[in-house]
């Protein structure tokens, strides 16, 4: 599937820079075309009230994408008396035991694959996602059903299945089920020469909160030229002090030190997504991770929510919350939820997942494109 991405800064600059250039060009006489020819030329000339024109090297130019954050968790639940695609009782038992609760019966995985391949995204983060190293582990009656029962050694893993060869794929340091991907048309990730990187991620553990890294920075080489900085976030559930304390932690990883001095988020343009496990406006009350969650994000702060939050948000998780985010300091954009958005089914309709996909179109903001 084609989709035309506006490469550059928005239409509204290319507007501004033809007034500028007006000694040259007739604006009002100008087409379509040449208003498209301009765009994708990215000429970056601009006048901000009270700022004199810009330097078009201020920052790089850093094209439009398509990015999702999806926890491919599996629900504790399913129907007994229906067929919801042969995933029962038994099969949630096995893959709460044995696979993490990660995505790994082949009928979702198959749907899986479908919603990804209609909505073709550029960067991809995934929380929960079932690592196929692990099938050998797994007994043969807890493999029917699922990827494990046909997988041998050098098979595609579960997230090179729903996405497709055209992806490169990292994941978080010790957290084999925490993924990243680009796609290659978009960029690269930094450090990672293969297709799969199984530890591609930069992050660190914190004791007391589970294994691995749960907190990873990616550094993407741009096609177009540049980098721009992935943070795939998996914060700690549960609202036991612990958890909660966890989850401070980790977000402190994400903007104050990811454990080698810098924030996760240290890039001159960042995406921050994943799975927080807490609703920054709802959960402020009785959350300290949630309260300092907002203590870095915000429309008064460097960085902002560019998903829905708030109290008439629409809820994403379990009909209550918002707890599946994309956070940046300079990208924004509409976005939409699987099975929550009108016009958007779910992914499977069967019971299957207990989160559902967001999926955000992003550009530059306005303060991308203004001098430091």
């Amino acid at each position: 599937m084609s989709r035309q991405r506006t490469v550059g800064f928005p239409r509204s600059r290319v507007t501004l820079c033809c007034i500028v250039l007006s000694l040259a060009i007739n604006c009002e006489n100008s087409s379509r075309a040449d208003f498209d020819a301009w765009d994708a030329a990215a000429v970056a000339v601009e006048v901000m009230p009270g700022e004199g024109l810009l330097d078009s090297e201020a920052m790089p130019v850093v094209p439009a994408l398509v990015a999702v954050t999806f926890n491919t968790g599996t629900s504790l639940s399913p129907p007994q008396d229906e067929p919801n695609d042969g995933f029962h009782k038994q099969q949630s038992e096995y893959c709460d035991e044995w696979y993490g609760n990660g995505l790994a019966w082949l009928p979702f995985i198959e749907q899986t694959r479908t919603f990804f391949e209609e909505v073709d995204p550029d960067v991809v983060a995934f929380q929960e996602i079932f690592w196929t190293g692990e099938c050998p582990e797994i007994p043969a009656e807890a493999q029917v059903g699922f990827i494990c029962e046909d997988w041998e050694s050098g098979d595609p893993t579960v997230v090179q299945l729903v996405l497709s060869a055209d992806y490169q794929i990292v994941c978080n340091a010790g957290r084999s089920d925490i993924c990243a991907a680009v796609h290659k048309r978009f960029g690269t990730f930094q450090g990672c020469e293969s297709d799969f990187c199984l530890e591609g991620m930069a992050g660190f553990s914190i004791e007391g909160c589970s294994k691995g890294a749960r907190i990873g920075r990616g550094v993407i080489d741009l096609v177009s030229g540049g980098t721009m900085t992935l943070v795939n976030v998996h914060g700690t559930s549960g609202f036991t002090d612990d958890d909660m304390d966890c989850r401070v932690q980790q977000f402190e990883q994400v903007f104050v030190d990811l454990g080698d001095g810098e924030p996760a988020a240290n890039g001159t343009h960042n995406l921050i997504l994943g799975d927080f496990n807490t609703d920054p406006a709802r959960l402020l009350a009785d959350d300290p991770s949630a309260v300092r969650l907002t203590d870095f994000v915000g429309s008064d702060k460097k960085f902002h929510f560019v998903t829905e939050v708030g109290l008439d948000a629409p809820p994403t998780y379990g009909g209550f919350f918002n707890i599946d985010h994309e956070i940046s300091d300079l990208f924004e954009g509409p976005c939409w939820t699987a099975g929550v958005t009108e016009g958007h089914p779910l992914v499977t309709q069967s019971i299957s997942f207990d989160h559902r996909p967001i999926v955000c179109t992003l550009d530059l903001t306005d303060r991308a494109n203004r001098a430091p």
